[in-house]
């Protein structure tokens, strides 16, 4: 089963060199050859996925030692995979999702000049992934991290020239790159520490109970804070999270990549893999859940006052992954519910933002709301598909919001000890965060396709488009209808996961299930209801009107860009210019300035020399009486002593 493990990556890898090194040459095939490579790389997942569902438990978790990378004296640093249920997971979800969004691709960029550079870019964003999360150590996850970050500049900003808005696309991928090398420092800080107290960075060694065992709290706490720090900036987390509004810059296939399969989920599985050492550090643990609880609330509010389909979906994004960086800082009881919910939101939210680049490709690219409604009767495949999706987002039973987000639900009202208020606030806010969900996807919905009258804009001709396009949507709502039902029910999906997160005790909630359920239910309900009446009942103003303080701040991201301005980048830049001026004016000055009195004291004593002889001996003559007078001075001094 392990050999087959390289060609996950290396099916997609090879895609990317051949499209990137063939060129032009490769343009009127490069697109199946991207979809090939990903769909090789799907079909050995599904495999190892199945061998390893007929592999006892216990043999489950298997580390595939490739070749050693370097080697300096003691120190032996070894390149190798891990397959474990954890791995397989997100290997089957990146690259099915992955393979269905390329296959999309294939339509959606049909008339883009540079289409093969388009699939080279997506080859390798799969393939950077499939290495973060087959990584068998922090230094080769690390690798993958990088490289994720790497392609999600490059096709956030892939229409970065001969647009109107070309700058604006460059600047929001400089933006996501930059804000991702701040968390970055954060994984290399950890790895630091890491090294420092075990000497090593394979997960085998580091998360062992002996190495987590002997670590102390405040380097554990110190790891675990630095860790999050990454993962707030790769998985769009407060503070680091304002560059993923800007993202949807990139074509609508890289926006469903970046959010359902690849970039904003590795924080989560960064988390849920160093369980062992959060876990030692209640602290980083608390710090975790706090940051997953106003993230979720953050994109929820930002997404009630968005206009741009894309924008909108991407608030979403945000808080839906608050939802599982929550559940991961719950300890064993919310680990396999984080991943659970990762998995389903993977299904619906790829097929929501494809929808919405096929609602985009029907109305010329158009992603104001405002200009939309009615388009149900036109469109009638991706209405119904996006529908599956709403309705799984929103968490109605028996669809896969239901299954997993509820699970994280009533683990965030699970008591933990010498803290009785945990359970109540965070419980209390993932439920809020749920009824504002409900509100802004029900608006999302019903302003693109319900609605009392269309308000499109003139020559509009919506329609659906070509099968390429639509299939994956069918696959993708089948997904959100029916996963979480599927691996719900018996607990299947938790004990998949159990070899990898450990088995979660049993711990009653402060307030009975049925009785969270019923709340939650309730309240998702009147949020919906709320939304049709307000965007599907009442009509909906082509301008947007003023809205309220909150709406206004919402629209504007809740000033997180001013902030980050105020106190960082302003800052930052007055130190940067501080440092300039004392390189300028005292470094460089200072250096200069030293040449010049060498010069000058140099002319002084040069007038010295006249080149007369008689000069010369009168100098000398001039010294001995110097001379002597000082000898007689002190001859003198001395003797009236």
């Amino acid at each position: 089963m392990i050999g087959l493990a390289p060609w996950l990556v290396g099916f997609p890898l090879i895609g990317a060199a051949i499209l990137l090194l063939g060129g032009r040459a490769t343009d009127r095939w490069g697109h199946w050859l991207g979809v090939l490579a990903s769909g090789a790389s799907m079909v050995v997942a599904f495999i190892l996925m199945f061998r390893m569902i007929g592999t006892p438990v216990e043999e489950r978790s298997v580390d595939h030692h490739l070749w050693t990378w370097l080697s300096a004296g003691d120190l032996g640093v070894d390149l190798g995979l891990r397959l474990d249920p954890l791995s397989v997971t997100f290997v089957v979800l990146v690259t099915f999702v992955g393979t269905l969004i390329h296959i999309y691709s294939v339509a959606y960029m049909d008339h883009d000049p540079d289409r093969r550079r388009f699939f080279a870019y997506l080859n390798l964003f799969v393939a950077a992934m499939l290495v973060l999360v087959l990584a068998d150590s922090y230094l080769l996850l690390f690798v993958g991290w990088e490289g994720v970050g790497l392609a999600s500049y490059l096709l956030i900003g892939f229409w970065d020239t001969g647009r109107p808005s070309a700058r604006e696309n460059a600047v929001a991928a400089k933006k996501a790159f930059v804000m991702n090398r701040i968390g970055d420092m954060g994984l290399i800080a950890a790895m630091a520490l890491l090294f420092a107290h075990a000497g090593a960075l394979d997960f085998g060694t580091v998360l062992s109970d002996d190495s987590v065992g002997a670590m102390s709290q405040a380097t554990a706490t110190a790891v675990g804070l630095c860790l999050l720090l990454a993962a707030c900036g790769k998985s769009a987390q407060f503070p680091l999270q304002a560059w993923l509004g800007d993202a949807m810059a990139g074509p609508t296939p890289v926006s469903a990549l970046i959010h359902a399969a690849t970039m904003v989920t590795a924080g989560v599985y960064l988390m849920v893999r160093s369980g062992a050492i959060l876990e030692a550090a209640p602290t980083a643990q608390l710090v975790v859940v706090l940051v997953g609880a106003v993230t979720l609330l953050f994109g929820a509010i930002v997404g009630c006052a968005k206009d741009d389909i894309k924008k909108a979906l991407a608030a979403s994004t945000m808080s839906q992954i608050g939802y599982m960086m929550l559940a991961a800082g719950l300890g064993p009881a919310g680990y396999a519910f984080a991943i659970f919910h990762l998995l389903t939101h993977g299904f619906f939210k790829a097929g929501l933002f494809l929808g919405a680049g096929s609602v985009m490709h029907a109305m010329g690219d158009q992603t104001d709301m405002r200009r939309f409604g009615g388009l149900s009767r036109f469109l009638p495949i991706t209405w119904i598909t996006m529908g599956l999706g709403w309705l799984a987002i929103l968490g109605i039973p028996p669809f896969s919001g239901f299954w997993s987000k509820d699970g994280i639900i009533e683990a965030a009202f699970i008591p933990v000890e010498g803290q009785p208020w945990r359970a109540w606030v965070f419980g209390t806010v993932a439920v809020l965060g749920a009824a504002i969900t409900a509100f802004y996807m029900t608006r999302l919905f019903f302003m693109t396709f319900g609605g009392r009258r269309p308000r499109w804009t003139e020559n509009q001709h919506p329609h659906e488009g070509s099968p390429l396009m639509w299939w994956p949507l069918v696959f993708l709502g089948v997904g959100s209808a029916a996963l979480g039902l599927v691996l719900g029910i018996g607990g299947t999906f938790t004990t998949w996961l159990e070899p990898v997160v450990g088995h979660a005790e049993h711990h009653e909630p402060v307030l009975p299930v049925w009785l969270i359920i019923t709340t939650t239910l309730v309240v998702v309900v009147l949020g919906a209801l709320l939304a049709f009446w307000m965007y599907a009942v009442k009509l909906v103003p082509e301008e947007a009107p003023r809205g309220s303080v909150l709406t206004r701040a919402a629209r504007r991201d809740l000033y997180q860009d001013a902030a980050n301005e105020t106190l960082v980048m302003k800052p930052g830049y007055g130190l940067a210019r501080v440092v300039q001026v004392g390189d300028r004016d005292v470094v460089d000055r200072g250096w200069s300035v030293l040449p010049q009195a060498v010069s000058w004291f140099g002319g002084v004593f040069r007038k010295a020399q006249t080149g007369y002889v008689r000069s010369y001996a009168a100098g000398m003559a001039g010294g001995v009486l110097v001379i002597a007078v000082v000898v007689w001075l002190v001859v003198g001094l001395g003797g009236a002593q």
